[in-house]
Parts: C-alpha cells; sequence; structure tokens
C-alpha cells in the first residue's frame, strides 16, 4: 500500500519551494534596483537577457490592467480547486500531474501575494498614485532578441506557471492505463 501522504509531502515542498524561491528572487531585485525606473537594469546576456523591474497590476501579457482584485479572486478559485485535486487518491499516485499542479499552486500563491498588497509596496510615480499600495505582480525577467522579440517582463512565479501547464497539456496527452490495457492482447 502506497503512503497516503506522500503526494501530499510532495505537493507541499514543491508549492512551498516555488513559491519561496519566487518571493524571495522579487523581494532581492526589487531591494537591489528600487521600483521601475529608479535605478539601471542588469544585464546578464547583452542584447537578450536583464533584470529590471516592473509592476504589472493586469495579468498575462499586462491584459485585464486594474482588475487585479479578479485576478486575486481568480488565484483563491484555483487554489481551492486544486487542493480539491490533489485531495482524491487518484491525482497524488500520479507524480507528475502531483508535480505540475504544485507548480502551478506556486506560481499562483507567490503572485496573488503581490496582488494584495503584502510586500507593503507603495507608488512612487505618477504623482496622483504617490504613496499608495501597490497591488500589482513584481516582475524582473526581461527577456528580448533584438529585432526578434521583446518577451514582456515576468517573474519566476510566471515561470512556475508556466512551466506547471505544460507539464499538466503533457500528463492529459498520455495515455491512460485503461486505453493502454484495452489495447493488449489477453493472456492465455
Amino acid at each position: 500500500m502506497l503512503n497516503p501522504l506522500r503526494g501530499w509531502t510532495l505537493f507541499g515542498w514543491i508549492t512551498l519551494a516555488a513559491s519561496w524561491l519566487d518571493l524571495i528572487t522579487k523581494w532581492a531585485i526589487f531591494r537591489r534596483l528600487g521600483m521601475p525606473g529608479e535605478q539601471l537594469g542588469i544585464i546578464v546576456v547583452p542584447r537578450m537577457l536583464s533584470l529590471e523591474t516592473n509592476l504589472n497590476e493586469g495579468a498575462l501579457f499586462g491584459m485585464g490592467q486594474g482588475m487585479g482584485f479578479f485576478f486575486a479572486a481568480v488565484s483563491c478559485i484555483a487554489i481551492v480547486a486544486i487542493v480539491w485535486m490533489v485531495s482524491q487518491q487518484v491525482t497524488r499516485d500520479d507524480l507528475w500531474l502531483t508535480v505540475s499542479l504544485a507548480l502551478i499552486t506556486g506560481g499562483i500563491l507567490g503572485n496573488l501575494y503581490d496582488r494584495l498588497g503584502l510586500p507593503g509596496l507603495t507608488w512612487h510615480a505618477p504623482l496622483t498614485r504617490l504613496g499608495t499600495p501597490v497591488l500589482a505582480v513584481r516582475d524582473w525577467i526581461h527577456f528580448r532578441l533584438d529585432g526578434i522579440i521583446d518577451w514582456p517582463i515576468f517573474n519566476l512565479a510566471d515561470s512556475w506557471l508556466v512551466i506547471g501547464a505544460g507539464l499538466l497539456l503533457l500528463v492529459s496527452l498520455r495515455p491512460s492505463m485503461k486505453s493502454l490495457n484495452a489495447t493488449q492482447p489477453p493472456h492465455q
């Protein structure tokens, strides 16, 4: 018999590690570079990768600016749904499904922390917002290829969400054990 806590332990540790890595890197970059525009970014690979601070009040690619409370509510609903899924033994027995859901949850938690204003940041510009709480996701990774692509600035939580969703897609494309058993000839 499988240990019933094994899946929960894996899910918990990955979720904790993903959200912690996201939050600690945001803290470190914003501590070093300040709010957007306060200091020049750090060039990691010239004309390709730099570290610079940005605040996103929207969601994917900056869509839905100003709808932070809506995205926070959707995030909470998603977390409840994922925890319910992980509470199912069949989910916890599937290593890759558990890993993908943990990465997604870690990404959601990292960005939700920011959306709720928990970092305690206040706007430094424009003057109409000066000193009001920032309810926006802190982004800091800027990838671009000159003349080809200038990707929107993102963070590790966004990366965990994309990796987790990609894994979830791959898991959903795998043949199920029922279909594998149905294609095998009966034993004689």
